[in-house]
């Protein structure tokens, strides 16, 4: 039987396994806060964040407060003995982290101190780390600065892992990690250590022009680019004035003029300042997204011709 009252904060699909296994646990959420529904797309139609929709999935109360400082009061009268924050992006402050006895505990999918900000797995996969990992940490005032209560390694090696991938695989780390350290920590059995700030490093929030490629860089760069960016804020480069985004690509080792389009052994390709990128998988601007052979073939006249 559920004894402790915990709140639940958080936005992305990153966030809702870790939710369905506090509700699975037994430490089932009398409230989620998440984000104000948005206005999504070219028609602007109203979306509800993902974790919205798993709130409403299981019937546990919503709250959307444009600013969490603004729901202080609420909180205070539901007297939560525990906050969960997985993915959230507004900074609680200490009003807020001292409602709770047993604190604002956070998920975050890096090794803390290491990718500490927005972006931690999309920062994992651009500079191409073989390990990374997540990490539960007490809340303090100071952006993923807390105290660390758990952490789990998660192995990448050389898989060409994509960001969609890389999230699914550390959500599932942290849910199960959550959930078997709650009664530990909800117990004091858990001392929750500093990190070590001399080797705190940090990621930002990726902008839509984050995704511009540069072909000056190495084939190796730009395809761990791809992979970070897709699908949001996704890469993408320029031909004859319309917008071509790079959904998919590997490395071709052969050299070729950076941003030169050519043809290898029937594939897209194109040239980079070390070795160059076979295209598997394009966009052009107002189309639907294609093959990178597919693309080759109603587009033969870009051949030789410069990507901008």
């Amino acid at each position: 039987m559920q004894k402790e009252k915990i709140i639940f904060i958080g936005t992305p699909e990153f966030s809702v396994p870790i939710l369905e296994s506090l509700i699975n646990n037994n430490y089932r959420p009398v409230l989620v806060i998440t984000v104000p529904d948005k206005p999504i797309g070219r028609k602007q139609i109203m979306t509800f964040s993902p974790v919205k929709l798993a709130a409403k999935k299981y019937g546990i109360p919503i709250a959307q407060p444009e600013r969490i400082s603004d729901f202080k009061n609420e909180l205070t009268n539901l007297s939560p003995e525990l906050i969960v924050v997985a993915g959230y992006a507004q900074f609680l402050p200490k009003e807020i982290l001292e409602i709770p006895k047993y604190g604002c505990i956070n998920i975050h999918p890096s090794l803390l101190p290491k990718y500490r900000g927005a972006s931690p797995i999309q920062y994992a996969i651009l500079n191409g780390d073989t390990e990374t990992g997540t990490t539960i940490m007490l809340m303090d005032e100071k952006m993923d600065h807390g105290k660390i209560i758990a952490q789990r390694k998660f192995g990448i090696g050389e898989e060409k892992i994509s960001f969609e991938e890389l999230s699914k695989g550390l959500s599932a780390l942290s849910s199960g990690l959550l959930t078997q350290i709650l009664p530990e920590w909800i117990h004091g059995r858990i001392k929750a250590l500093p990190q070590t700030e001399s080797l705190a490093t940090f990621t930002k929030i990726l902008e839509k022009k984050d995704g511009r490629i540069d072909w000056s860089q190495p084939a190796e760069k730009i395809e761990r680019k791809i992979r970070a960016l897709n699908p949001w804020p996704g890469t993408f480069t320029n031909i004859e004035s319309k917008t071509l985004k790079i959904l998919k690509a590997e490395v071709l080792q052969k050299k070729e003029k950076p941003g030169k389009v050519f043809q290898s052994e029937k594939k897209l390709a194109v040239g980079c300042g070390e070795n160059s990128l076979i295209l598997k998988e394009v966009q052009l601007e107002g189309k639907k997204s294609v093959l990178g052979d597919n693309f080759l073939h109603g587009h033969q006249n870009i051949i030789s011709k410069n990507l901008t």
